[in-house]
């Protein structure tokens, strides 16, 4: 079992709970909380007790801390209020803390390994033109999910779906093979995804003013989703254009896949038809206008709807139909499949889950929602060519990270300065979107984005630099056999780095990689408290080794929090 010192103290907190219950003769679903620092380090309610023993909350919460005796990782058990509070035995908890470090090293933090494969598709915007700065929470998110998961102990495997076939594709091939250089406006970049986004964006101006070019495409659709395999290599070349520009863009930002999944292998491969088949075959499927559907209303899809279309008329599979398709092939290359998709997608995604659930898979995709990143300028449209790309947003932190690396460290350097200027604006960006909640909204703010005062990953890249910089001047040490009383500072760092393991946990667990940017920045607050409260190279022995420990292990931690962000760590700021 991984040795984690913050659960080692819960338990044995829990334990004195079920103590104090049976002395009481109450019972009750009772959840351990934080309290205020002052009362304590973990605590529990005792409302839900109140009703079946008629008694106050607070005379319950001083009956039960009175009938209990603090030892091991409890140094103190106190009533305040309603709350019985414990207070944890710092020392022994350090102790705890270090015997791990000891067992682990920079592995401290990871999960016991677990045998279940789990696939994170994630990204999989079309090939249709460069990624913009509305879906950059997908990538970053899907990402830090997937290391997330790898450090919890999980076999992970990325994969990007690209769809190259259907409505957007055809047009942009139409518009590569007919359209002329002369026909479209210059590239902002000289990138495949920018050089061809010009003649996507021009076809669907010339199919708004040229009518009869919708039959034409019509036609071209129908030919493609009835594997013309000559057409389906065509389009899928200039979708490999394109994503090869995109996949640059995701490089730059840290991001890589272990699969690339085409859309279109499910038509050369003649995947499709079974999925069709089976959909046909399942009960009370039906058809309306030629169009064949099953109803969803069981499933809790409602209104309009309710009606899942999986097949046209005219024989042809529907988008949705080579979505089951891809996920009955991804089903089985892993044991938990998670999908990372915009909020847009939710009827998309409990659509496909019902038709899933209706095929007898057994099986089940887990979705993770996000809202859309915004700029000030408001929403974004790559089809009407008014969108700011994920390029620009990463050009422009580069640039203002410069000028502030430029204005800190002008001993540097011209080749340093560039360097780091790329690793604190890439960082800044990456993690000023994955510190928020998925669901929640987000607008970047470039004054929030780059800041090196806190909640930032300048001011985390910092702290690790700071870190680097201590231990370069320390010189050789070892943990002393005996602690030293502790300073305020020095306990709550203490404490914040024990935490890590179960943060780890309770993040992948819950699939919230937030949770570890939050963590991150307490801990890079904890350690600057406790830089500019406990000398370190100039203390006096045992003081000095156990705070230099102290620096090893928050080096340590920060290293790895940022890396499951995507965020690197620098030895220099």
């Amino acid at each position: 079992m991984v040795r984690d010192p913050w659960d080692a103290f819960v338990r044995q907190a829990a334990a004195l709970k079920a103590q104090a219950e049976a002395a009481t003769g109450l019972t009750a679903e009772v959840p351990f909380e934080r309290p205020d620092a002052q009362f304590g380090d973990l605590a529990y309610p005792c409302f839900a007790y109140a009703k079946a023993a008629r008694r106050a909350p607070s005379a319950i919460a001083a009956e039960m801390a009175s009938r209990l005796t603090a030892g091991g990782l409890v140094a103190a058990i106190t009533a305040s209020g309603p709350y019985v509070n414990f207070t944890a035995d710092a020392g022994a908890l350090a102790r705890e803390l270090f015997a791990a470090w000891r067992e682990l090293g920079k592995a401290y933090g990871s999960g016991e390994p677990r045998t279940a494969r789990v696939l994170v598709e994630h990204t999989s915007v079309n090939p249709t033109g460069p990624i913009h700065v509305g879906r950059a929470r997908n990538p970053i998110i899907g990402d830090a999910l997937a290391r997330l998961l790898r450090l919890a102990g999980n076999p992970v495997a990325t994969e990007y779906l690209v769809n190259d076939v259907g409505r957007q594709m055809v047009l942009l091939a139409w518009g590569v093979k007919h359209l002329a250089v002369s026909d479209v406006p210059a590239a902002e970049r000289e990138k495949e995804d920018y050089r061809l986004v010009r003649y996507y964006q021009a076809a669907n101006a010339r199919l708004e003013s040229d009518p009869a070019l919708e039959g034409e495409i019509q036609q071209l659709i129908f030919r493609l989703e009835n594997g013309d395999e000559t057409l389906v290599r065509e389009v899928r070349a200039v979708g490999e254009r394109i994503l090869a520009g995109i996949r640059e863009t995701l490089e730059r930002l840290g991001v890589t896949f272990d699969r690339y999944f085409w859309e279109s292998d499910l038509l050369l491969g003649g995947r499709i038809k079974p999925a069709v088949d089976r959909l046909l075959a399942v009960p009370g499927a039906a058809v309306e206008d030629g169009g064949h559907f099953i109803d969803l209303a069981s499933f809790g899809v409602h209104g309009r709807d309710t009606k899942w279309f999986f097949l046209r008329k005219d024989g042809t599979s529907l988008y949705p139909t080579r979505d089951v398709a891809y996920h009955l092939d991804k089903l089985s290359r892993c044991d938990e499949a998670i999908v990372v998709l915009g909020e847009d997608q939710r009827l998309a995604n409990a659509q496909l889950r019902a038709a899933l659930n209706l095929l007898g898979t057994g099986r089940d995709v887990e979705p993770v929602f996000y809202a859309y990143v915004s700029l000030p300028e408001g929403k974004m449209s790559t089809r009407e060519g008014r969108v700011v790309y994920m390029d620009d947003l990463l050009d422009e932190a580069v640039a203002r990270a410069y000028l502030e690396v430029a204005k800190r460290r002008p001993d540097l350097s011209e080749e340093r300065k560039r360097a780091i200027a790329d690793l604190v604006g890439v960082g800044a960006v990456r993690y000023h979107i994955v510190r928020v909640q998925a669901e929640k909204a987000i607008t970047f703010v470039w004054e929030e984005a780059l800041s090196f005062e806190g909640s930032a990953a300048p001011y985390l890249q910092y702290a690790h630099a700071r870190c680097h910089g201590i231990l370069s001047k320390a010189g050789t040490f070892d943990v002393p056999a005996d602690l030293p009383p502790m300073e305020p500072a020095e306990r709550a760092l203490v404490l914040t780095l024990a935490r890590y393991p179960g943060t780890v946990a309770a993040a992948a667990a819950g699939r919230r990689p937030h949770r570890v940017a939050t963590y991150a920045d307490e801990l890079a607050n904890a350690f600057t408290a406790f830089y500019h409260a406990c000398p370190v190279l100039d203390a006096a022995e045992p003081a000095r080794a156990f705070r230099l420990t102290l620096v090893v292990l928050t080096k340590a931690v920060l290293a790895s929090a940022l890396d499951v962000l995507g965020v690197i760590a620098p030895d220099e700021m």
